[in-house]
């Protein structure tokens, strides 16, 4: 069995502002550090054989929180950013909403275009973010039991499920998002004759509590 667990890092103070945070490197907060420690101690119990982690800090604090607690060595990747948010990076959603509203609109409907006007198209944060997990498992070899976490962001997340799933890029958005330290899990379906994936759990650890930080910029459009 091989299965990718998705995990969001713990919160950052630009999360509860709800800052659109991209490649801005914003650490985690004392409630993230707590968040993180919690989580890591569910996971170890689910007996990871590998971590791979963003370079950003909130993802990388977070990975190590499940590195003291397993042993495990963290494989940092920088293709595991969050989406580069362009012009709209450290505004809120309300400021990105006044500011440039219909391309701001449009994005949160699906489109694919560049985030911020100069930012990233979420296909191509799919493409390099799967590139990295799929450069950590070996997939030649399906007998091989693997179970890597992923530490990466809540953008990037949406980005790989909705990638691995394969659902048009437009219906991304209807998975719902990760709540900070929270993970979904990706199980390889033995029962086709190809590597294809099965949500097994979505958006697991929470009690349920408020998704923040969307990076639509704002609840109210999820």
């Amino acid at each position: 069995m091989k299965q990718i667990i998705i995990w969001r890092h713990g919160q950052t103070d630009w999360n509860l502002e709800n800052r659109f945070q991209g490649h801005s490197d914003i650490p985690l907060n004392p409630v993230g550090r707590y968040q993180a420690g919690q989580a890591a101690r569910v996971l170890r119990d689910m007996e990871p054989t590998a971590i791979i982690s963003s370079d950003l800090s909130r993802a990388l604090s977070t990975a190590e929180a499940l590195a003291t607690v397993t042993g495990l060595e963290v494989q940092v990747d920088d293709r595991l950013r969050e989406t580069n948010g362009g012009n709209w990076e450290g505004k809120t959603g309300a400021q990105n909403r006044a500011e440039d509203y219909e391309r701001f609109i449009r994005w949160i409907d699906g489109n694919d275009d560049p985030a911020g006007a100069i930012g990233e198209r979420r296909s191509e944060v799919a493409a390099r973010a799967t590139s990295a997990i799929f450069a950590a498992l070996d997939l030649d070899d399906r007998s091989l039991e693997e179970r890597l976490v992923v530490v990466t962001h809540g953008g990037t997340a949406r980005c790989v499920l909705g990638s691995l799933l394969k659902l048009p890029l437009q219906s991304w958005g209807a998975l719902g998002g990760l709540a900070n330290a929270s993970w979904s899990v990706l199980t390889d379906n033995h029962n086709a004759s190809t590597l294809t994936w099965l949500l097994a759990e979505h958006n697991a650890f929470t009690i349920p509590e408020p998704v923040l930080g969307e990076e639509s910029g704002g609840n109210d459009f999820v």
